[in-house]
């Protein structure tokens, strides 16, 4: 899935989530749902995870859509003691924002859920 010219044959589709940067929201091996739709992607609201393709020649990534500047993604990843997100390699352009999560289907089927907001609410 790291390749630049990456297509997806269908508008929904599955991707496997690798590493701890999600925990404790999503997981290494959990399965979600996605939607590769320029329109879904265009839709995403802050809070929305996403996959997406960060800068330089690593693979494709789970991050959550933090903010949106001009024309590019501000992404945050859940667990700030692993992996990498806008705070090392900065906004992600608009292009690379590939697919939006619709729901976890496996190991425990359902919502993805948001990280608390300050103040100790749960983001919609």
């Amino acid at each position: 899935m790291s390749e630049r010219g990456f297509r997806p044959l269908l508008p929904v589709g599955q991707v496997l989530v690798r590493g701890r940067s999600m925990e404790p929201h999503l997981h290494d091996g959990d399965r979600l749902v996605v939607r590769w739709d320029r329109a879904a992607v265009r839709a995403a609201r802050p809070g929305t995870v996403a996959v997406v393709r960060l800068p330089g020649s690593r693979p494709l990534s789970v991050k959550r859509l933090a903010f949106r500047e001009q024309d590019s993604w501000w992404v945050e990843r859940d667990n700030p003691a692993e992996g990498v997100d806008s705070w090392q390699v900065g906004a992600v352009a608009e292009q690379d924002v590939l697919a939006v999560a619709l729901f976890r289907l496996w190991p425990t089927p359902g919502r993805i859920t948001a990280p608390p907001r300050a103040g100790g609410q749960a983001a919609e």
